[in-house]
């Protein structure tokens, strides 16, 4: 199986503008999570995607893959399927994102092996780590799965609803967290790229919504491994201390 990592990378992050060109320690960001990318097992090229000519000069700058994409692009998932039209002959890409230098490549390596199934189109983490702040924190995406581990459903609030179970849900009920970490056939990738979005994916402001909407199957690996990103400026000091 020939993998693709994908490490979509935008300057103008309204929250944190130029944020893949910070230092880090003697390293910018995108430099830090290209090369923890690398160290996967299962990675057979890694690029970095990206709609600014900064980046692109500063990836090439340390010796990386770097691929100029449509400024147009909507999500991270849209300059991924760019990137995997201009390159052929992979059967899988995996979605890295770009503001987590601490990527871990075990991470990476876990959700890639749900691909050892020939049946499974698109894979995404789930951590079975859950507390009450979790569940009334909008930024916290929760998931539900079926007996298959494929997700029914993603979302902003508490599900299932705790209604009935107050001071007990959280012995009762496997809740789950998102990671955004995503993985798909080259097909499938190309496929949900050209799909319309949805009123529901608009509600939830989450676009794996739009892909269980028509159809496709998301199956969640469970991981333990969790590290740190980088949203805003206060996060950098977080990732400072962890290096």
């Amino acid at each position: 199986m020939k993998v693709l990592g994908i490490i979509p990378a935008r300057f103008a992050s309204s929250r944190f503008p130029g944020k893949p060109l910070v230092d880090l320690k003697g390293k910018s960001m995108i430099q830090r999570v290209y090369e923890g990318a690398m160290k996967s097992k299962a990675m057979s090229k890694v690029i970095v995607a990206t709609d600014d000519q900064r980046i692109v000069d500063e990836v090439l700058r340390f010796g990386g893959n770097v691929c100029l994409t449509d400024a147009a692009h909507q999500s991270g998932t849209d300059r991924c399927a760019e990137v995997a039209r201009l390159n052929p002959g992979f059967d899988v890409v995996i979605n890295i994102q770009g503001d987590e230098p601490l990527v871990d490549p075990n991470q990476l390596d876990q959700l890639l092996s749900a691909f050892e199934n020939p049946t499974v189109q698109l894979a995404t983490l789930g951590i079975p780590t859950m507390d009450e702040s979790d569940l009334s924190n909008p930024n916290r995406i929760k998931i539900i799965l079926d007996k298959d581990q494929n997700a029914l459903y993603f979302s902003r609030s508490c599900v299932p609803n705790t209604y009935h179970f107050k001071g007990e849900h959280l012995t009762f009920y496997p809740f789950m967290r998102h990671i955004g970490l995503y993985a798909y056939r080259v097909d499938t990738l190309i496929e949900i790229s050209q799909l319309t979005p949805t009123e529901l994916e608009k509600m939830e402001s989450l676009e794996q919504l739009r892909w269980l909407y028509y159809g496709y199957k998301i199956k969640i690996v469970k991981t333990h491994i969790e590290t740190p990103n980088i949203d805003v400026p206060e996060d950098v000091e977080k990732v400072l201390q962890f290096l």
